[in-house]
């Protein structure tokens, strides 16, 4: 039994030499598949030219002027994801071998081929035909992806430019986020963009003056005014990515805090992607344990310490948490002391 499954949208190209047999094939299975006929190779060739792609293409090998194998191979150059199979009356293995090798057939049928028989042929050659198709697309999306994180992190360098104190920052909170992401058990896709996104989380930053930014003292309330500013400016900057990951709002969110406490919004609890809470643990645990221009970098036990106190107030407990179980471990700063 051929599993019920709706494939009428699937295009099929016969090609015969003999228009009873064409039209033998288009009834039986015009009900289960969108059937083209073509009466010979050369016929077939001018359908191909003129049409949409078509899932498979199913031929005899034996007919005038063109024959099955020279048919497939020029198939084969021309629409490499067609799904090609021969039907034919003639068994032999050497019409096999060169069908095969030129034509790269997916079936070799021979006829007569019961309904059934063809039916379960060509389910299985569209299975084939959307799962090359499904391959390509993954490609093409890896290179994408590839391609804005590349980009994105183009953006960390301009930002570290300005800033030396932070050279490293976003690379290192990206990491961390990831860790904390992945100790958490979130899936793999989420991970990625989270990833992303703390690769720029700070990308605001180069609208504050690098005066402001490298001070090597306390900033006023105005000059720390400009510093919260970044979080809008790289949410604008940001605002016209299309993405499949919430970049933008993780940008916007991730000095949010779950009291309410943050910037720039003053969001609370749940009104936080739990991505943000993410990076914010992230960003707080390399902000702590590395030097900045108005502090020296503090050592574990006193990023866990301030950790702890913010838990469950200001930054996420679950988030916290796994975080102290990384630098407990030596999974991130194995180098520093507690």
């Amino acid at each position: 039994m051929v599993e019920d499954i709706n494939y009428t949208a699937e295009r099929v190209l016969f090609v015969d030499d003999e228009p009873n047999i064409l039209q033998s094939y288009s009834r039986a299975l015009r009900s289960k598949f969108a059937v083209s006929t073509a009466l010979g190779g050369k016929a077939a060739l001018k359908l191909l030219e003129t049409s949409p792609p078509y899932t498979v293409v199913i031929s005899d090998i034996k007919m005038p002027e063109m024959d099955g194998v020279e048919l497939l191979s020029i198939v084969r150059e021309l629409y490499p994801d067609t799904v090609r199979m021969v039907l034919t009356g003639y068994a032999d293995l050497n019409i096999a071998m060169s069908a095969v090798n030129q034509g790269d057939i997916f079936r070799f049928l021979t006829k007569p081929c019961h309904p059934e028989d063809l039916t379960k042929a060509i389910v299985s050659g569209v299975k084939q035909y959307k799962m090359t198709q499904a391959s390509r697309e993954l490609v093409v999306v890896k290179r994408m992806k590839d391609g804005l994180e590349g980009l994105l992190r183009a953006f960390t360098r301009l930002v570290e430019f300005r800033d030396p104190y932070t050279a490293g920052h976003m690379d290192r909170t990206a990491e961390i986020s990831s860790l904390i992401a992945t100790r958490l058990g979130l899936s793999p896709d989420i991970i990625q963009g989270l990833h992303l996104a703390a690769l720029v989380h700070d990308i605001g930053k180069i609208a504050v003056p690098s005066g402001v930014l490298n001070k090597p003292g306390p900033l006023s309330h105005a000059e720390f005014a400009l510093i919260k500013m970044h979080s809008l400016v790289g949410a604008e900057i940001f605002e016209t990515l299309e993405t499949e990951w919430p970049i933008q709002r993780i940008v916007l969110e991730h000095h949010e805090r779950i009291d309410g406490s943050g910037y720039p919004n003053g969001l609370k609890g749940d009104e936080i992607l739990f991505e943000s809470k993410v990076i914010s643990v992230a960003d707080s645990i390399d902000a702590i344990l590395t030097t900045r221009p108005y502090r020296e970098a503090s050592n574990k036990q006193k990023c866990i310490d301030l950790l702890e106190k913010e838990k469950g107030i200001k930054l996420d407990a679950s988030c916290v948490d796994a975080g102290i179980a990384l630098l407990k471990e030596g999974v991130i700063f194995k180098e520093l002391p507690f």
